[in-house]
C-alpha cells in the first residue's frame, strides 16, 4: 500500500527514473564500445600504413614481371633453328615499357654464347660493340652460360634480376629447349628514368587513392631514395614529419628503400578525433532525448497541476455558489412566511437578496467570461461612460451586503469630472468587483477598503487597498494567472475559483490599460488598474 500511494503521488518522477535509468547504462555501454573501438582503429590504421608500402612494392613488381613476361618469352625453336632474327619481330610488337635496352644470348652457335642486341629505330637486331652496357649483359648472362657448361639441365625457366652494376639493372629470362637445356637468353636492361619519374609516383598516386580514398591529398607523404641514400621520388610533403614505415623494393631497385611519413594526422589522432566525434554525438543525443523526455514531463506535470487546480476550483465554485443561493433561500424564507412585516426589514431582506444575487450573477459571469475568453469567443462592446460612476455603484452593491460585517468602503475621486472613457461598463464592473472581492477575502481583521480614482498622465486609475495577509514577491508575478491562488494561511479558510484576477488581467488589456499590485506580506495589498482616456482636447485661443 504504501509503495503504490508512493508510485501516485511521484509517478512523474518515476517515470523520469525509468527513462534516465537505461539511458545512463545505454550511455556507459556505448561510450565503452566506443573507447576500445578507438584502440582498434589505430592499430588497424597503423597495420594499413605498412600494409600500404607492401602494396607499392607488389605494384611495381607485377609491372616489371608482366613486361619481362610479355617481351623475353621467347620460342626455344627461334634459337634452335637458327632464327634469331626473328626475334626482333617479336620485340617490334611486343614493345617493353620501361626496358632502356633489350637483349638476347644465343648458345647453340658459339660456346659463350652469340650476343644480340634489339635496335627499336630499324627494328633488327646487331652486335654491340664492346662498353660499359656490354660488360654487364656479360656479366649477367655469366651465372646461365655456366650452367649450360656443365650440361646441366633447367626444370622451368624463370625471371632473374642482376643488379651487381646498379647502372645496368638487367631481368633475365633463360629459353629452354624441350630436354630443359638453355639454348638462349632474352633480356632487358631497365630504365631508371622512366621508373624514377613515372613508374614509381604513378603507383603510389593510385596506392593512396585506393587505400586511402577518403584522406585529403597531402595527407600522406611517400618518399624514395636509392642505394646511396639520396632522395630520388618524393610523393606529398614530407618535411617536417616522421617516418612511420619503410620497406625496401622486393624485386627490381632492390637496393632503394620506400619510406612512409608521419600524416598530418596520425593513427592515434584519427582515431581519437572518430571517438569524440562519436562520443559528441551519442551526447547530442542522449541530451536531445532527454530534452524531449523533460518537455514530455513537463507538460504532463503542468497537466496534472492544472488537473488538480481544477478539481479546486470545482470545490470552491460549488461552495462560492451555495453561499449566496442559501442566503437567498433563507431571506426568502422569511419574507414567504412573513416574519418580517415591518416595511424596513422587507427592505432589508430584498436588498441582502438582490445583493446576493448579484454575487451569484457576478460569479456565473466569471465562469461563462473564463469559457469565452478560453475558446476565443469573448466579444466587448465599448462606449464612453462614466468610469467612477460605474465604480460606485460596484461599491454600493458590497456596502449593502457587507456593511454588516464591518467591511467600510470609501472611495477617493477627483473633485474635477474625469473624462469620459471608452469602455465596456460591464466588463470593466466586472474587473473591479473582483478586485473588490479579491480585497474583502484577504482582509483579515482589518476591514477597511479604500478605493482610489484618479487621472496618470494618459490613464484613468482605480487603485483597491486593503490592509490583510498581503502577498509574497514571489507571488505577485503568479497572482493573475488562471486557477492560481496565493499559499498563504488563509488559503484553505478563502474561497474562491482561482479566475478573478486572471479575468481582471484579460479584461484590462483588451481595454489597452494595465493591472498591476504591489504589495508587502502584512501591510496589505494595492491592486491598480490603468485605462486609457482621449487627450484633453486643446484650448482654443
Amino acid at each position: 500500500m504504501r509503495l503504490s500511494a508512493f508510485l501516485k503521488r511521484h509517478s512523474l518522477l518515476v517515470g523520469l527514473l525509468a527513462v534516465l535509468a537505461p539511458l545512463i547504462v545505454l550511455l556507459t555501454v556505448q561510450f565503452v564500445w566506443l573507447y576500445r573501438l578507438e584502440r582498434a582503429q589505430a592499430i588497424a590504421h597503423a597495420a594499413a600504413l605498412e600494409s600500404f608500402l607492401g602494396s607499392v612494392g607488389t605494384q611495381i613488381e607485377y609491372v616489371y614481371r608482366e613486361t619481362a613476361e610479355r617481351s623475353l618469352n621467347l620460342p626455344a625453336s627461334l634459337f634452335t633453328q637458327d632464327r634469331v632474327q626473328k626475334a626482333a619481330y617479336y620485340w617490334k610488337q611486343r614493345p617493353a615499357k620501361g626496358a632502356k635496352r633489350l637483349f638476347l644470348v644465343d648458345f647453340t652457335k658459339e660456346e659463350f654464347g652469340h650476343f644480340l642486341a634489339f635496335d627499336p629505330n630499324t627494328a633488327s637486331l646487331y652486335t654491340p660493340v664492346a662498353s660499359d652496357e656490354s660488360l654487364a649483359m656479360i656479366l649477367a648472362a655469366n651465372p646461365v652460360h655456366m650452367l649450360n657448361m656443365r650440361q646441366r639441365g633447367m626444370e622451368s625457366a624463370s625471371l632473374t634480376v642482376d643488379e651487381r652494376n646498379s647502372d645496368y639493372r638487367i631481368v633475365l629470362n633463360p629459353i629452354l629447349d624441350d630436354a630443359g637445356r638453355v639454348v638462349g637468353l632474352a633480356g632487358m636492361i631497365l630504365d631508371e628514368d622512366y621508373f624514377r619519374k613515372s613508374l614509381v609516383p604513378a603507383v603510389i598516386a593510385k596506392a593512396i587513392t585506393a587505400n586511402f580514398p577518403s584522406a585529403p591529398r597531402d595527407e600522406l607523404a611517400v618518399m624514395v631514395k636509392d642505394g646511396k641514400g639520396e632522395p630520388v621520388v618524393c610523393v606529398g610533403d614530407a618535411k617536417g614529419r616522421k617516418v612511420v614505415a619503410r620497406t625496401r623494393l622486393g624485386f627490381v631497385f632492390t637496393d632503394w628503400e620506400m619510406a612512409l611519413y608521419s600524416p598530418r594526422a596520425t593513427p592515434q589522432q584519427w582515431a581519437r578525433a572518430s571517438f569524440f566525434f562519436n562520443v559528441s554525438l551519442a551526447g547530442l543525443l542522449a541530451l536531445a532525448l532527454l530534452g524531449g523526455v523533460a518537455l514530455a514531463l513537463r507538460a504532463a506535470d503542468r497537466a496534472v497541476k492544472l488537473s488538480a487546480m481544477k478539481s479546486d476550483f470545482v470545490s470552491n465554485v460549488s461552495h462560492e455558489l451555495r453561499t449566496p443561493v442559501a442566503s437567498i433561500r433563507v431571506f426568502g424564507e422569511l419574507l414567504r412566511t412573513g416574519r418580517a412585516q415591518a416595511p424596513e426589514k422587507v427592505r432589508e431582506y430584498g436588498e441582502y437578496i438582490e445583493a446576493e444575487s448579484r454575487r451569484l450573477s457576478r460569479l456565473i459571469d466569471n465562469i461563462l467570461d473564463f469559457s469565452r475568453i478560453e475558446s476565443g469567443r469573448k466579444e466587448y462592446r465599448f462606449v464612453e461612460d462614466d468610469l467612477v460612476a460605474v465604480v460606485a455603484e460596484v461599491i454600493h452593491t458590497f456596502d449593502v451586503r457587507l456593511s454588516s460585517q464591518g467591511f467600510r468602503f470609501t472611495l477617493a475621486a477627483p473633485r474635477e469630472p474625469l473624462p469620459p472613457v471608452r469602455m465596456d461598463p460591464d466588463a470593466v464592473a466586472q474587473a473591479f468587483h473582483n478586485l473588490l472581492d479579491n480585497a474583502v477575502k484577504y482582509s483579515g481583521d482589518a476591514k477597511d477598503v479604500a478605493v482610489t480614482v484618479s487621472r496618470q498622465d494618459g490613464w484613468v486609475a482605480i487603485a483597491v487597498q486593503d490592509h490583510g495577509v498581503g502577498i509574497a514577491p514571489e507571488e505577485q508575478r503568479k497572482v493573475f494567472d488562471r486557477f492560481h491562488r496565493v499559499g498563504t494561511g488563509l488559503v484553505h479558510d478563502v474561497k474562491g475559483s482561482g479566475l478573478g484576477l486572471s479575468l481582471v488581467r484579460h479584461i484590462v488589456e483588451a481595454h489597452g490599460g494595465l493591472v498591476d499590485v504591489a504589495s508587502k506580506p502584512g501591510d496589505g495589498s494595492i491592486f491598480t488598474m490603468r485605462l486609457p482616456v482621449p487627450p484633453r482636447p486643446e484650448a482654443r485661443s
